[in-house]
């Protein structure tokens, strides 16, 4: 299984659905063991600083980026099955 993080603002709109399509999607058994680092990019400014992105919420899997910004339930389980590959 391959690392997922994703970066975030608690005060985030859009974050506030990625997590939601999260909890939804990882009900799902294929997906139920998924780990995903939840980094809040402003009590984890130094972490955060590591990574090329500028909107959030952006997740990175396996430390490739593979989407920045407003996500779909969709696009939220592509990343999750692109994790369990």
């Amino acid at each position: 299984m391959k690392n997922v993080m994703l970066f975030k603002q608690a005060s985030c709109p859009y974050c506030k659905v990625a997590l939601k399509y999260l909890d939804e999607l990882q009900k799902d058994p294929k997906y139920h063991n998924v780990k995903i680092e939840i980094i809040d990019e402003i009590q984890e400014p130094r972490k955060a600083a590591q990574y090329d992105y500028y909107y959030v919420p952006t997740f990175y899997v396996d430390g490739v980026k593979v989407s920045e910004g407003a996500v779909s339930k969709e696009k939220v389980e592509a990343i999750l099955a692109e994790a369990v590959k």
